[in-house]
């Protein structure tokens, strides 16, 4: 493998123009086929065979209208003033009047002025008087329906005080499907009416258009990476080198993602995933190569040419391997058997791929156009000065650890085990408005309903009724019987109708919880209703259904929740084949595996401590606590132990390096440590700075996302890779690298050290004779 990647490194520097324009035409293929079909992207979390999700699919067939995208305003009068009073109640009834007549919005009032007209009383009607009449529990602080002209308006309730109106209403499509722009147009035509009564037009966290994915927390991150690489490469050129690699990774392979959003469905958070990785991974796996080949030029003496495809041979080979665990832990997603997760890994792990080969073919091509301005003068001048022992800080500490190993390892094995307490006690949902901070509009609407109508309005369950036998209409009697056992369910808050078919076989009541949508009590009541369902098909020849996103919310946690930890385990045993493979060792796999445990354990904690508990939120820009949501603890884990693995592959094998170049257990683990140590630290530090950034973003599936993985990165790389591993390998000694005699015959040499490079192409007699034997040990990382 070495000695081919080599041939490739040297062939690309030779040639650079071939594989550049080779690279240019597949990032003007990809900006034409995005210029000629705008992207098209999802905020729908589906999850295909959960309860939830089978209603919402019926719906769409037999009551098309309540299957579209919910829409809620909150109106909210002046201090001292009612909505439904004077001047407010004029401007709220042209604010409802304006959003129902707003294009996309679906308009109750044509259905019901239609059936008012005829002379039978109508299903509709029917089922309407039957349900109501208790549509909430006796007293005086229940929410009336707003009224005009002596009838109710549809969708309109007013809280008892008179200070809130609570708007809710369905769009004909998903709100991802709708027209870009269509959901702050029909906002700011309600604003503009409701002004004129000095109302406040608050839009729930369902009134929100396509996260905003790049954004000013993004970019602060990218340039302190940027800064991260200069201190690292110490010269302008070589540290725009990984940046450019980065870019052009996620231009290609995230935006041949989103060329094919109009064929599937690209979730936004498939798309932010993947550029989190692409830049950070981007930027780490050439930082890696582009080091090495600066080693080979200040340290070997090599010319840049050489230096090149030698850094390609070994660096490159490590990062080849580096980049397949990604690849592994991504497609394991694969297993679970869910669209949307298998959509996110599917274009994360491409993305990684592209970033793969750039860094082998696009990289060299850029190295042989910058040549030997790779190295700076100064760096020149300072190498000429270096002695054997150049890394005398890193020196130190593994030096430290390897004396102190017991220590070492009980202190990496405390300390994330601690932090993963808070984990026991993580709650999964998704996000509500109570995830926003209280400055968002999302937020000040859920808290408005919260305080003026009960958390339960917050949240609405969706309960589908229709003939248990699967045939005729629903008879009112029936309904109502229907709605009263509801009603008398511990939790509920209030049940109405929201809709029913033309045909009568299909009604949609409203049932409002006592708790809000992310309580123990709400997801205790979904379940009650669907036992309760089993019953009212025997005793009233009913069956119902329970769905709308806190009905989803629950079934999704509890799916993700099961699958986990099979996903955990297809990751763990096909990595550990690869580390297997490339270490030739029994012990490093298992430690590596037992290391990435406690800090995904240790992200979990943390996570769970800052967002569900609000610990220390102020340090990172946060005001809202809220569940860990339900997609990140199986993202988090496959995204996290494929980075894990690559700061142990090209740490581990500078140290299995150093040994098989003659250096004893101990020795071998001091030298590779402080030869790979400064560059992982670097990358480290790039990764925490590109994820770190995404905290700001406003979206909490992005924030909390953003967060989890720049915490496991400090945990994983600065107390696991550079404190667990090395205190490991000392205390293992040679038994670090034992393997049994059949296996290793079984096993390919994947020769990810380059030895038989070596062998077959030595270093050049002069540029060997420049350092001393203890300086020339062969290098990975650099």
């Amino acid at each position: 493998m070495s000695v081919l990647l080599y041939r490739l490194g040297r062939f690309a520097y030779a040639r650079p123009w071939y594989v550049i324009a080779g690279w240019l035409a597949a990032v003007s293929a990809v900006v034409g086929l995005l210029a000629a079909h705008p992207v098209k992207l999802s905020n729908e979390v589906r999850i295909d065979g959960t309860p939830a999700q089978n209603v919402i699919d019926d719906l769409a067939k037999s009551l098309p209208d309540a299957s579209g995208g919910q829409g809620m305003l909150v109106f909210r009068a002046p201090s001292g003033a009612r909505v439904d009073g004077g001047d407010g109640r004029t401007a709220l009834v042209a604010a409802v009047d304006a959003v129902y007549r707003h294009d996309h919005v679906i308009d109750p009032r044509t259905a019901l002025a239609a059936e008012l007209a005829k002379k039978e009383r109508s299903p509709l009607l029917q089922a309407q008087a039957a349900v109501s009449g208790g549509a909430g529990r006796p007293g005086g602080g229940a929410p009336a329906p707003l009224q005009d002209n002596g009838r109710p308006v549809p969708g309109v309730v007013v809280s008892a005080d008179g200070s809130t109106a609570l708007m809710q209403f369905q769009f004909d499509e998903q709100t991802y499907e709708l027209p870009s722009g269509t959901i702050d147009s029909t906002v700011q035509a309600a604003e503009r009416q409701a002004e004129r009564g000095r109302l406040d037009v608050l839009p729930s966290a369902s009134m929100m258009e396509m996260p905003e994915i790049v954004g000013v927390g993004e970019i602060v991150g990218v340039v302190v990476a940027a800064i991260a690489l200069l201190v690292t490469l110490g010269s302008v050129v070589a540290a725009g080198l990984p940046l450019v690699i980065a870019l052009v990774g996620v231009t290609v392979g995230v935006g041949g993602a989103f060329t094919l959003s109009t064929v599937f469905e690209i979730h936004s958070l498939t798309a932010v995933l993947a550029l989190m990785l692409g830049l950070a991974v981007g930027i780490d796996y050439a930082l890696f190569i582009v080091n090495r080949q600066r080693r080979l030029i200040l340290d070997d003496g090599l010319d840049a040419h050489e230096a090149a495809g030698r850094a390609i041979g070994t660096a490159g080979s490590a990062v080849l391997f580096a980049g397949s665990t990604v690849v592994i832990a991504l497609t394991g997603l694969l297993v679970v058997g869910i669209t949307l997760l298998s959509t996110m890994a599917l274009v994360a792990a491409a993305t990684i791929a592209v970033v793969v080969l750039l860094a082998l073919t696009l990289l060299p091509a850029l190295l042989g156009l910058v040549k030997e301005r790779v190295c700076s003068a100064k760096a020149r001048r300072t190498a000429r000065q270096r002695t054997a022992a150049a890394h005398p800080r890193a020196t130190r500490w593994g030096s430290r650890l390897v004396r102190h190993k017991r220590s070492a390892l009980a202190a990496a094995t405390l300390i994330p085990l601690v932090l993963a307490l808070p984990a026991v006690s993580m709650k999964l949902g998704l996000p509500s408005g109570a995830s926003y901070n209280p400055d968002t509009a999302q937020r000040q609407s859920y808290e408005a309903v919260d305080d003026a109508f009960g958390p339960g309005y917050n949240g609405p369950l969706m309960v589908v009724a229709r003939a248990a036998t699967g045939e005729g209409p629903l008879t009112p009697a029936a309904l109502a019987s229907t709605a009263a056992d509801l009603r008398d369910t511990k939790g509920v808050a209030s049940v109405s109708l929201a809709g029913l078919n033309t045909s009568g076989t299909t009604a949609v009541l409203s049932l409002v919880p006592d708790d809000g949508p992310n309580d123990d009590g709400t997801k205790a009541l979904v379940g009650s209703v669907r036992d309760t369902g089993r019953q009212l098909s025997q005793k009233y020849g009913v069956a119902i259904g329970v769905t709308g996103f806190t009905a989803l919310a629950i079934d999704v946690s509890d799916r993700l929740a099961d699958v986990l930890p099979l996903y955990v385990a297809t990751v763990l045993g096909l990595s550990l084949v690869v580390l297997l493979l490339v270490f030739r060792s029994v012990v490093v796999p298992v430690m590596a595996t037992a290391g990435f445990l406690l800090s995904i354990a240790a992200t979990f904690g943390i996570t769970t401590a800052v967002f569900q508990w609000g610990w220390m939120q102020g340090l990172f820009g946060l005001e809202a606590t809220a569940p860990v949501v339900s997609l990140l603890p199986i993202i988090v884990t496959g995204v996290l132990y494929g980075l894990a693995m690559d700061y142990q592959m090209f740490l581990v094998t500078s140290m299995r390096e150093a040994r098989m170049h003659g250096a004893g257990p101990l020795d071998a683990t001091v030298s590779g440590f402080a030869r790979a140590s400064a560059v992982v630290v670097a990358a480290a530090t790039i990764m925490v700075s590109v994820f770190a950034g995404f905290v700001f973003n406003a979206q909490p599936m992005i924030k909390q996302a953003g967060f989890a993985l720049a915490a496991g990165i400090v945990i994983d790389a600065f107390v696991i890779r550079m404190t667990f591993v090395p205190a490991t390998m000392a205390l293992a000694g040679e038994r670090a690298w034992w393997i049994p005699a059949w296996l290793d015959r079984l096993l390919p040499d994947l020769d990810v050290e380059g030895d038989k490079l070596a062998q077959r192409i030595p270093l050049p007699a002069t540029a060997a004779s420049q350092q001393p034997a203890a300086a020339r040990k062969a290098d990975v990382n650099g």
